[in-house]
This record gives structure tokens, sequence and C-alpha cells, in this order.
């Protein structure tokens, strides 16, 4: 099946209040947040007719944001039904789901107090991240020349748009060398997460990760942690070291759309996809479909 660009697509998409012909849904050139990044948005996944997580994603949506100084003018409990309505509209039963707000035409320079928040959601058909081989081998990262920023430099705990700029740029850069994804450190140095999911490795069978002190906490990293405690297997949250990857035995991310997805190489230091990798992730198959 050949790839259809998004933009023309047929279907159904919620905007503003009114749920609208794939093609009509649109915004003005002139928007907020095209030119200046004020926008949010969350990625979800319905499996098997339910929205894993729904309501987190709606109240961490909500939070996001708050973060940038917007506010959304629907509650959670009516993104809840939108989100749900959409999917219906869409004959879905599994797909991704994205709601996005952003600032509106109303006013155009850096100040943006006299326009609307606009809010729409999405959804569509999107099987497994990564294909069937990458999946049994694992995926490969290069680290980027681009780091996460600090705390205090961006709004580092919201699901903003002006986030990802960083993001594609090293993803880019990275696949150009033959790597499909990029490993991100932060502005210190260690080891973040990759360009839109969050990092889990295995040292002599404890899982690590770092703590999310300049990057999202994820809800599927928060629900591997949960599912990790619950299966006994030790755990630590701590800084992590681009030095250590020579005696860190597993590696894997996670994100809505990566799930929980096996890393096999990062730079020059190779990984198997290991006992602990694999039993989180058949942990997490059988959770989101319950």
């Amino acid at each position: 099946m050949s790839f259809i660009p998004f933009d023309e697509r047929d279907g159904f998409i919620w905007i503003n209040g009114e749920m609208k012909p794939w093609r009509e849904a649109k915004i003005h050139v002139l928007s907020h947040g095209l030119h200046y990044a004020s926008s949010v948005f969350e990625g979800e996944r319905m499996y098997d007719g339910k929205i894993f997580k729904s309501r987190q994603h709606s109240e961490r949506f909500h939070k996001s944001a708050e973060i940038l100084g917007m506010k959304i003018p629907y509650s959670v409990d009516e993104l809840e039904e939108i989100k749900y309505e959409v999917c219906k509209a869409n004959g879905l039963t599994s797909g991704y789901v994205r709601p996005v707000a952003w600032r509106g035409g109303e006013q155009m320079g850096v100040s943006a107090k006299k326009t609307k928040t606009h809010v729409a959601v999405a959804a569509w058909e999107w099987g497994t991240y990564f294909d069937a081989e990458k999946r049994d081998k694992g995926i490969t990262l290069k680290t980027a020349n681009w780091q996460r920023p600090a705390p205090n430099t961006a709004p580092t705990q919201s699901k903003a748009a002006g986030l990802y700029m960083i993001c594609t740029m090293s993803k880019h850069a990275v696949e150009d060398e033959g790597y499909d994804d990029a490993l991100m450190l932060d502005y210190r140095g260690n080891i973040a997460e990759a360009s839109a999911a969050n990092f889990f490795a295995v040292k002599d069978g404890k899982l690590i990760t770092p703590p999310p002190e300049c990057f999202l906490n994820g809800l599927t990293r928060q629900t591997v942690i949960e599912l990790a405690h619950e299966l006994d297997i030790p755990f630590d949250e701590r800084h992590i070291t681009p030095s250590e990857l020579g005696d860190i035995q597993e590696i894997f991310v996670t994100g809505t759309a990566a799930e929980v997805t096996a890393v096999g190489q990062i730079d020059d230091h190779k990984f198997t996809v290991g006992p602990i990798t694999k039993k989180l992730r058949a942990a997490y198959e059988e959770l989101v479909r319950k």
C-alpha cells in the first residue's frame, strides 16, 4: 500500500467543536502556533476499542497547555467523549489518536494574549512504529549533536511542539547515516532519551532509567516502571553516562508510538534483545489490551 500524505487522506477530524471532513480541517497560515510554536499535543493509542490511559493523556494535555500559559477550552471529560467520537467517525477500534491545541491568528507577534486556544483531535490507523525485523534485532541509535535543554531554559515538562524541533533535526541527521533514531543526551552530557521515546537499560540484571529532569515523563515510561515493580525486576532511576554503554547488556525505548522497542546498537556498542526487555514488552502488550 502506497503512502498517502496526511493532508490528502479521507475521514473526519474534530476541530473547534465541529466534526469536519478530513481535508477541510485547516488553520490559517497566520496562526500564532505556526510562527511561534505555541502549541501542545498528545499521542495516544487505541487498542481493541479502548484508548490506553486516555484520561491521563487528557489531563497531561491540559497541564502542557497550562505550562505554556494556554487554557484548553474543553474539560477533561469533554475531551474523553470527543476522542471516542473521532475514532467512531473514522471507523477505528485500533489506531493512533492525536489531540492538538494551538494559539490562533487573532494576534501576531511574540505577545499573544489576544489569541484564542484552538483544539483539534484526529485519529488514524497506525501499526507498529518499527518493522518486525527491527523488533527482533533491535533498532539502531546514534548519539545526536543536539542535547535536551536544561529545565530552566525550556518548558521541558510540557509536551510542547517547539521542543521537538531538535528531535526532528537529530533524527534526520542520523537517518542520513543509516541509523533508525537519535540518542539525545541532556544538557550535562548524560543519556536522556531517544528522539521521541524514553530510555531504559539493563545492567547486571537491574533495570535503570534516567530521571525525567529535562524531558517528558512519558506515560508508557511510567507504565513500564510499574510493570517492573510488579514483576520484581530490580529497578533504579539514576543518571546514566555514555561511558557506561560498554557495560550495559540490554537497552529499550518506550513511548505511545514506539511502545516497548528493543535497541540493538548505539554508536559502536551492540546489545542483545535480552530476557528483561522481552518480559517487559510482553507484559506491556498484554496490559494495553486488557
